[in-house]
């Protein structure tokens, strides 16, 4: 990989494309900056190299064509200040006279921040010439937006071919596909994939391709009453994608073919209502009432999904159990979270990816005890499916 780790950029201005599109609670702070964090050694490089850095981002889905105060990244500039323990150049446009000279006067060291790039509608179309605009800013590119390498937008692929030859993949690039490579091509076995979530429609893919190289599949999350209902089992008012019944049965025979033991839990939580206050109870996974709806795995779902997790040497997690934002339906997914790490703690290799489970393993304290962390929801997805990443594909040319 082309990256930024044997280059020195002093006094260039170097062009990065981050992914700082971070969670804030209802104060307006903050509430996880594990992107912004995992950003900080490419940041750093950079900075110690006497690099001018121009960082681009964006924040949430922006509708208007324009500015929208509730997705500014002027927060997310004021907090990267303290971190840098400098004051991050922000503007609050990304064109223009006066960007260009701001980008320009830059010393050597220091670190601007360009506002909400989704601010701009050509961004998500990957317009040439907003992407040619762009590239004047930097004498140099670095992707370092792993999270949005999936996108063809102008600011993660189109850019890059103002940059024949100066673009590079940044530090998180380069460590997400490096583990996203040994999880796919050097694993050892037993290689199970837990993977939850509530459609089934959203994992189709992943779990076609882990058909390929998985020995155990694991399936949680609201997914599980489609395999269920395709099964011609009663599964209450629970979430089920009717019009996904046969993917659900192919996928269940295709494991049978290879051999692949695909686990479904035995038991379930059920509610009569989605709320912390429902009244609940354990019942068969394949019997649920009606009027109820699964909530999360049983206690002997949990034990038997644990021991698998436990005797294995390759582990790949992507979505959470049940609902497990809401305390009362969150132990199946935190014991999966505990199993993880303690398989890890045993030499097993540990992936894990998917904001929910991202959020998960950092909830239950075990972020520390596993392997890897992808900061990519849909992109991790997407290079698991075999795709090749407009984001990636556009440094390699």
């Amino acid at each position: 990989m082309k990256t930024i780790k044997d280059i020195n950029f002093k006094g260039k201005r170097v062009l990065v494309r981050v992914d700082f599109n971070v969670p804030f609670d209802k104060q307006g702070n903050i509430s996880d900056d594990t992107r912004i964090m995992e950003a900080m050694p490419t940041i750093n490089k950079l900075v110690s190299d006497g690099a001018k850095v121009i960082l681009m981002a964006h924040l949430g889905r922006p509708k208007k064509g324009g500015f929208e105060a509730e997705f500014t990244l002027k927060p997310v500039a004021e907090y990267l200040s303290k971190i840098l323990k400098q004051e991050v150049v922000f503007t609050q446009s990304l064109l223009g006279e006066e960007v260009t000279l701001l980008a320009n006067n830059l010393k050597e060291g220091q670190v601007m921040l360009l506002e909400n790039i989704r601010f701009y509608p050509q961004e998500t179309k990957g317009d040439e010439a907003f992407a040619k605009q762009l590239s004047l800013l930097g004498d140099a590119y670095v992707n370092d937006a792993f999270g949005a390498a999936h996108r063809e937008h102008a600011s993660t692929a189109t850019i890059a071919k103002f940059f024949p030859r100066d673009k590079y993949f940044g530090l998180l690039m380069e460590n997400e596909v490096s583990n996203l490579n040994k999880l796919m091509n050097k694993y050892e076995k037993p290689f199970t994939a837990v993977i939850g979530g509530s459609k089934i429609s959203s994992k189709i893919g992943i779990l076609e391709s882990l058909l390929n190289i998985v020995d155990n599949l694991v399936i949680g999350g609201g997914m599980r009453y489609t395999f269920y209902k395709a099964l011609g089992h009663n599964v209450g008012n629970s979430i089920c994608e009717d019009d996904k019944i046969s993917e659900a049965k192919s996928l269940m025979q295709k494991a049978k073919e290879k051999g692949i033991k695909l686990y479904l839990p035995e038991d379930s939580i059920v509610a009569d209502d989605f709320s912390e206050n429902a009244n609940t109870q354990y019942v068969p996974s394949m019997d649920i009432p009606e009027g109820w709806e699964g909530m999360d795995i049983g206690e002997k779902s949990v034990k038997t999904y644990c021991e698998v997790v436990l005797g294995s040497k390759t582990i790949l997690w992507n979505g959470p159990m049940g609902v497990f934002e809401i305390k009362k339906f969150a132990e199946g997914t935190m014991q999966i979270a505990k199993a993880v790490a303690e398989a890890t703690q045993k030499g097993a290799f540990s992936a894990i990816g998917g904001g929910d489970s991202v959020s998960a393993i950092k909830e239950s304290g075990y972020a520390d005890k596993v392997s890897y962390i992808s900061t990519g929801g849909g992109a991790m997805l997407e290079f698991l499916e075999g795709k090749r990443l407009p984001g990636i594909k556009a440094i390699e040319e």
